[in-house]
């Protein structure tokens, strides 16, 4: 099992569209929160690259997402 922590920075305006999105990733837990932040996402996978494979093609293609940052537990 691999886990991280994402913690994800959107345009204003999208805020609720990109949380309907990466609530509907499997796998992740999403908190919406104030501060340096607009999301943190706990998400687990069943391996590191299937958690890498999500985090390239489900979150950081989202139109919108400006920036990510990406804590892996260890």
């Amino acid at each position: 099992m691999a886990k991280a922590f994402i913690m994800v920075n959107t345009e204003p305006t999208e805020t609720n569209r990109i949380g309907e999105r990466l609530r509907a990733i499997r796998g992740a837990v999403v908190y919406e929160v104030f501060g340096p932040f607009d999301f943190i996402v706990d998400l687990e996978a069943d391996t590191p690259e299937d958690l890498a494979a999500t985090l390239r093609n489900s979150i950081r293609t989202v139109r919108g997402v400006t920036t990510t940052l990406t804590c892996s537990v260890m």
